[in-house]
């Protein structure tokens, strides 16, 4: 009996495999990458009866074309993209069946950035370091999905979930809010630029993708034009380069860096800000934490001692 896999008919605009990544490699300069908006692949997974880690499909901005070979259970979840089997509709956040030589085509999606397709099994693209993800920025993993490329599909579970459908809020481009912690170079941005941070809705530009949002607005002022040493960067960094205009790192971020780091988002934001589109605007909160403070408190070698 062949195995069943699936066909890339069309990428669309940018099409990767997926997974939740790298962890616990950064002190080898090794980034996490994975999904960009990790809650979704996992919700696909589970739809579709695999471990929450299994690789699947991040499709950016719809256009994604596949055909089945062989029968496969899949899920889609994430940016809702119009999606049609063989021209018919199917839901997003419920399970799919195909058959054999059935076509699955994904359009533009109407809110967010990114789809996620979880197959029944999960894809088998080979992994890297452990992981089948795909970073756009150092090069590790498998290259992002083109024409003809052909995705072996695993051992399929057991048993199914005893859901075949999952409820979730409707994803919209309105402002998106997000909590931050001050970082440890926030004493580099005046105390006027520490309130703009806050107060500005600031704009996503085109230029932003898995690697970061770069973000448009009224630029911030630092009190220094000292050259910092590169330093370690996470995922949900914000930092602020020369011309005052913050970046807010991804999934695919680099591991270090020499602009200052201002502030971070907070863990359970990612998601929300990896399906964020160009034009939509942002902005930033003191996290219940910070807000439990009047301006950031620094200590330690980092702090330049500014009030």
């Amino acid at each position: 009996m062949t195995a069943s896999a699936l066909e890339i008919i069309d990428p669309g605009p940018l099409a990767t495999t997926q997974d939740l990544g790298r962890p616990g490699l950064m002190s080898m300069g090794v980034p996490r990458s994975g999904a960009a908006d990790r809650d979704s692949l996992r919700l696909a997974n589970r739809l579709v009866g695999n471990p929450e880690a299994c690789v699947g499909i991040e499709a950016t901005f719809g256009g994604l074309r596949v055909r089945a070979r062989g029968p496969l259970t899949i899920a889609l979840t994430g940016a809702p993209a119009q999606a049609r089997r063989n021209g018919q509709r199917v839901a997003h956040n419920s399970i799919v069946r195909l058959a054999d030589g059935d076509v699955l085509a994904l359009g533009a999606p109407r809110a967010g950035v990114r789809t996620y397709l979880a197959v029944r099994g999960g894809l088998l693209p080979g992994l890297v370091l452990g992981s089948g993800s795909t970073d756009v920025l150092s090069g590790l993993g498998p290259a992002p999905l083109s024409i003809g490329v052909v995705l072996r599909v695993g051992t399929s579970p057991v048993n199914l979930p005893s859901i075949d459908l999952a409820p979730r809020p409707r994803l919209t481009n309105t402002t998106l809010e997000l909590p931050l912690t001050w970082g440890p170079r926030a004493d580099w941005l005046t105390s006027e630029s520490r309130e703009r941070l806050l107060d500005t809705e600031w704009t996503v530009t085109p230029t932003s993708n898995r690697i970061g949002l770069r973000l448009s607005g009224r630029p911030l002022e630092t009190r220094s034009d000292r050259e910092l040493l590169s330093e370690g960067l996470g995922q949900g960094a914000i930092q602020v380069p020369r011309e005052g205009q913050p970046i807010l790192f991804l999934s695919d971020h680099p591991v270090t860096g020499g602009y200052p780091v201002v502030a971070v988002v907070d863990s359970g934001a990612i998601d929300a800000a990896g399906q964020a589109v160009p034009g939509q605007r942002i902005r930033f909160r003191p996290s219940r934490a910070a807000a439990a403070r009047q301006k950031p408190q620094l200590t330690g070698p980092n702090a330049l001692g500014w009030a």
